[in-house]
């Protein structure tokens, strides 16, 4: 399962979400990745902070989170992963609902991969082939 920004920016929230902590407890450590992408969005968002006590807090926090990921678990995007985003591009488009490149990427590396996406922003996910899972929303 890929890990999507907001939910492992989620544990870097001082109260992190109950529910989303439950999840993620519940969920085979070696069965989670995260795309190189975001990876990138999480140290992008780090490094447009400030120097001072929050940013050196996140990176520590960054760092810590990702250490069990950084073998073997961090997916990057691949030139086998370019068809698949420009279907899931052009059918996004098809419908009338465009998707941000680093969306698109996120997709394609885990439609490629067979893999679902866990992620609050399901919106942002809709259409692109994906199973999505939701951490934020209780089991049906």
């Amino acid at each position: 399962m890929i890990l999507d920004t907001n939910v492992i920016s989620e544990f870097a929230a001082p109260v992190p979400s109950s529910a989303v902590v439950d999840w993620f407890s519940s969920v085979p450590e070696d069965g989670l990745y995260v795309p190189a992408i975001v990876k990138a969005e999480i140290l992008l968002g780090i490094e447009l902070l400030p120097e001072g006590w929050r940013r050196s807090t996140l990176e520590s926090f960054v760092a810590n989170f990702l250490l069990p990921y950084e073998q073997g678990r961090i997916l990057p995007f691949e030139d086998a992963d370019a068809p698949y985003y420009a279907r899931v591009v052009s059918a996004r488009k098809a419908k009338g609902r465009p998707v941000s490149v680093l969306d698109a990427q996120i997709s394609a590396i885990a439609v490629r991969r067979g893999l679902p996406i866990a992620t609050r922003n399901v919106r942002d996910f809709e259409g692109c082939g994906v199973t999505l899972i939701n951490p934020w929303d209780p089991a049906p």
